[in-house]
């Protein structure tokens, strides 16, 4: 009977067997698949703008937020089910850079490709969005402006340490959507983690490549001048700590910590 999930040691070496298509897989194919990422989670981004945009008042805020997170999840969903190259995800691909089975010249070329991919990716979904008009006026208008300007009014220390724990759960609901052997099971594993982050306000920079340019299309749009928000303070003041923070979360506590427990010293990345 053929299994239906990975033990955590072999979903370790199924992530370390994955993170070596870097090595022979094309260009043109990094940059399509890395599109389709931020195609991917903005799709579930506008859904968890629309969900929570008059839930707060009638189910609270603690109940809205997990209904965001929950439909956010799909983002991830697609990106596993279907295959896409997503950045927070590749974090993971740090495992086979530490057992030497890629250079960490290659893991660096397919991390500025991909992020750069996501973005324009991102940024392509935004401005489909807002040529929609299906925001141009209303209540979910103004949620996607109040969500895009605070983000962009958060500490560099904040959207830091927020960017590490969403990417510590983003990694892990990678690593079980490797180990289920399903597609049931990989849609779990997808949304469990995806959800906690969400509802709990933690930050994906892949996520923000999409929120926050859909609110600065919308305040443009609509001649609103809102606190912080601006492109200068989209890519300082939030894309750039939440990313950091994102490799901290997924390289150090998910990479890091089960190569340490499941493959250091091994040879040849086996354990």
């Amino acid at each position: 009977m053929e299994k239906r999930f990975l033990t955590p040691r072999e979903a370790v070496q199924a992530i370390v067997d994955n993170g070596q298509r870097v090595m022979t897989q094309s260009f043109a194919r990094t940059v399509v698949l890395s599109l389709l990422a931020g195609f991917y989670i903005a799709f579930g981004a506008q859904l968890a703008t629309v969900v929570t945009q008059d839930a707060a008042p009638f189910l609270g805020t603690g109940v809205a937020r997990l209904l965001g997170g929950s439909v956010f999840s799909v983002g991830l969903m697609l990106v596993v089910v279907c295959g896409a190259e997503l950045f927070t995800g590749n974090s993971l691909l740090t495992k086979a850079a530490l057992l030497g089975q890629i250079p960490w010249s290659k893991l660096a070329e397919n991390w500025i490709v991909v992020i750069l991919g996501n973005l324009v990716g991102s940024l392509f979904f935004a401005w489909l969005m807002y040529r929609s008009e299906l925001w141009q006026a209303g209540q979910v208008a103004e949620h996607a402006v109040n969500i895009a300007s605070a983000k962009c009014r958060l500490p560099f220390e904040v959207a830091f340490i927020r960017g590490i724990l969403c990417n510590w759960l983003v990694c892990l609901a990678v690593f079980m959507a490797t180990a289920a052997r399903d597609v049931p099971g990989k849609l779990l594993a997808c949304y469990v983690p995806i959800m906690t982050f969400v509802a709990s306000g933690f930050e994906h920079s892949v996520a923000n490549m999409y929120f926050i340019p859909t609110g600065l299309l919308l305040a443009d749009a609509r001649q609103l001048v809102e606190p912080g928000l601006s492109w200068n303070n989209f890519f300082l003041a939030n894309l750039l700590p939440v990313t950091l923070g994102n490799i901290v979360g997924g390289v150090v506590f998910v990479a890091f910590a089960y190569w340490f427990i499941h493959l250091r010293g091994g040879r040849n990345g086996r354990p």
